[in-house]
């Protein structure tokens, strides 16, 4: 699933957005879905952060690209979890736009 949130600013700004709020990250996910979420998060190259999310038994992994005009999410949904697409990708599209604001 790919998922793009537009922004305006400067590559070094979202940078600087996601590193100040990777440490919360998990509790905040955590707190969306009602329950335990693992997440292990690595920057992969200073425009990419890879995020594996575990939760129920599954893990999630996805990569967030820092993109000129857009953050871009690509999340690979496990076949068991084809039922929560849709909650997938509105935890991430609510996420990246307050991370944008």
């Amino acid at each position: 699933m790919r998922i793009e949130i537009p922004h305006t600013l400067s590559k070094d700004e979202v940078r600087r957005r996601i590193a100040a709020r990777m440490g919360d990250a998990q509790d905040k996910v955590g707190g969306m879905i009602g329950g335990t979420v693992d997440l292990a998060l690595h920057w992969i190259d200073e425009d990419r952060l890879a995020v594996d999310a575990t939760a129920m038994g599954y893990t999630v992994p996805s990569t967030m690209d820092i993109t000129d005009d857009a953050l871009v999410f690509e999340v690979t949904i496990p076949p068991g979890l084809g039922f929560a697409r849709g909650m997938i990708e509105t935890m991430i599209r609510g996420r990246g736009e307050k991370l944008l604001a």
